[in-house]
C-alpha cells in the first residue's frame, strides 16, 4: 500500500528481515517524480525531483544553465498540462520586452529523461562557464569556527532525510549575520543534490538576493562540477560540502576564485580553493 505524507515523503508497506526473522513493517521513502520544463510551450528539459518549490527549482536551473540572467527575465513560471499530468509540467514565459533565447535542438537532447543523481546535461567545460560568468571578485571573509558550524546547523533541518534516508539538502547562510540558525538561512531538500541547490538559488533570486556574495552554500553530498557551477553562477563566495569534491570541481573553483571546502565534518574540513577567504 502507498500512502502520501507531507514534505515529499511516502509511507510504504515493506517486509523487514532482521537476524533471520521476517516481519511486516512500514517505511518512508522520498518522493521522486518527473518534472517537464517548457519554455513558451516548448519542451526544454525533463528532470526527476521531489515535488515542491518547483518555481524555485526551475528558476535556479535556468540561471545555472545560462538561459536567463536574472529573475527579471521571467514573466511567469506556472504549472500546466493535461488532466492527470498537472503538477509535473511547468511552463516558463518571458517578461514583457524580454526574449528567452535558447536552442530547441539542444533542448531536445536535454529532454531525454535524466535521473536526479546526475542532473540534466548542459555546458560542462570550465571555459564555457567562465565565458558567461565572471570570476568572483569580493572581499568576503569567513571565520574558521563559523564554517565548522554550518554542516552541524544544517543537519536538524534535514527532515526528509531523517525519515527516509533518501533526500539531499542545501542551505544558504549569510556570514554577515554571524548566525548559523537555519531560520536565518534558505534551506531546501530534494531527492536530487542538484535540485536542492537549484531550489535554494531560485528562492534567493526571487527574493532579489543575487549575486549572493558574502554567503556560504552548504550541501549534504559531494561537491561535483555541477554544484560548483551553480555556486559560481549565483556568485556565492564559498561552497561547503560534507563530502569529497571531484577533480573538475576543484579546477572550476580555482579558475573562478570560489572558496571550496570539503569533508566538513565535526571539527575539521579541507580547503581545496580560495583559502584566502578563511580567517582564524
Amino acid at each position: 500500500m502507498r500512502r502520501t505524507l507531507a514534505a515529499g515523503l511516502e509511507r510504504l508497506d515493506v517486509v523487514r528481515y532482521e537476524s533471520g526473522i521476517r516481519t511486516p513493517a512500514e517505511d518512508q521513502v522520498a518522493v521522486e517524480e518527473p518534472l517537464e520544463i517548457r519554455i513558451a510551450g516548448e519542451t526544454f528539459a525533463v528532470t526527476m525531483r521531489t515535488p515542491g518549490h518547483d518555481e524555485e527549482l526551475v528558476l535556479g536551473f535556468l540561471l545555472a544553465e545560462g538561459i536567463v540572467r536574472s529573475a527579471r527575465d521571467v514573466g511567469a513560471i506556472s504549472h500546466c498540462g493535461k488532466p492527470g499530468e498537472r503538477g509535473n509540467v511547468v511552463d516558463v514565459t518571458a517578461a514583457p520586452g524580454t526574449v528567452i533565447d535558447w536552442d530547441p535542438e539542444g533542448a531536445l537532447r536535454r529532454a531525454t529523461l535524466t535521473t536526479s543523481a546526475c542532473g540534466v546535461c548542459g555546458r560542462r567545460s570550465i571555459d564555457d562557464l567562465l565565458a558567461r560568468v565572471r570570476p568572483l571578485v569580493d572581499d568576503a571573509r569567513f571565520s574558521e569556527p563559523w564554517l565548522r558550524r554550518l554542516t552541524e546547523a544544517l543537519a536538524p533541518h534535514q527532515l526528509n532525510f531523517a525519515h527516509s534516508g533518501g533526500a539531499h539538502a542545501a542551505a544558504l547562510f549569510d556570514s554577515r549575520s554571524g548566525d548559523t540558525a537555519a531560520e536565518s538561512a534558505i534551506v531546501r531538500e530534494d531527492v536530487g543534490r542538484h535540485n536542492a541547490v537549484d531550489k535554494v538559488v531560485g528562492r534567493c533570486a526571487l527574493d532579489g538576493g543575487l549575486p549572493a556574495t558574502g554567503r556560504a552554500l552548504v550541501v549534504s553530498g559531494r561537491a561535483s562540477f555541477e554544484l560548483v557551477q551553480k555556486a559560481i553562477v549565483a556568485q556565492v563566495s564559498v561552497l561547503v560540502s560534507v563530502s569529497a569534491p571531484s577533480s573538475l570541481a576543484v579546477a572550476a573553483a580555482r579558475a573562478a576564485r570560489l572558496t571550496l571546502v570539503g569533508f566538513a565534518r565535526g571539527q575539521r574540513f579541507n580547503v581545496y580553493a580560495g583559502e584566502e577567504r578563511i580567517v582564524a
